[in-house]
């Protein structure tokens, strides 16, 4: 809330008022407001934020990866399961690297079969990373990127999801 949003506010709810009611809302108001001042200013870090590269809204640019269904329509089960487990072990790879932010398949997704959200801010570093991943080399799936201005800490999920799977593929 802005200081204007809250002025505007504040001025329609005195209107309403008598005065020793004005007077604990004009109390109450400033007591909220300086509440949500320190909470929005008091965690702010600027170390933590720089590491991040963050922008002063604590954004940043992302290549947005959507994988949809390939030219392959090869019923080749071992050489499909080869593919997607190179396909595993390069998202691993990705990850452990620093350049994955999220990726995940979709559910009754149709041609839309996946998505990757890549640590990195040009689509040649995209495609480099995606060269290594065999689904996307055998043509089982089939990457479109776009560039995604999205919070700078999504970086942060792989390691936070290693702290809560329990599993691994």
């Amino acid at each position: 809330m802005t200081w204007k949003d809250f002025s505007i506010n504040m001025i329609l709810l005195l209107n309403k008022f008598d005065s020793m009611k004005r007077m604990i809302s004009i109390f109450c108001g400033c007591f909220v407001l300086i509440n949500i001042t320190n909470a929005q200013t008091s965690l702010y870090d600027s170390t933590y934020a720089k590491k991040l590269r963050a922008d002063d809204y604590g954004m940043k640019m992302y290549v947005f990866v959507m994988l949809k269904t390939g030219s392959n329509k090869s019923t080749d089960k071992d050489a499909r399961n080869k593919a997607f487990e190179g396909h595993m072990n390069n998202i691993k790879r990705m990850a452990d690297n620093g350049k994955l932010a999220l990726a995940g398949p979709f559910e009754d997704g149709g041609n839309n079969r996946g998505v990757f959200i890549l640590n990195v801010s040009t689509f040649e570093e995209a495609k480099a990373l995606l060269e290594d991943d065999t689904a996307v080399k055998e043509k089982y799936l089939e990457p479109e990127m776009i560039m995604w201005y999205g919070s700078a800490s999504l970086q942060e999920t792989p390691e936070l999801h290693k702290r809560i799977q329990k599993k691994t593929f």
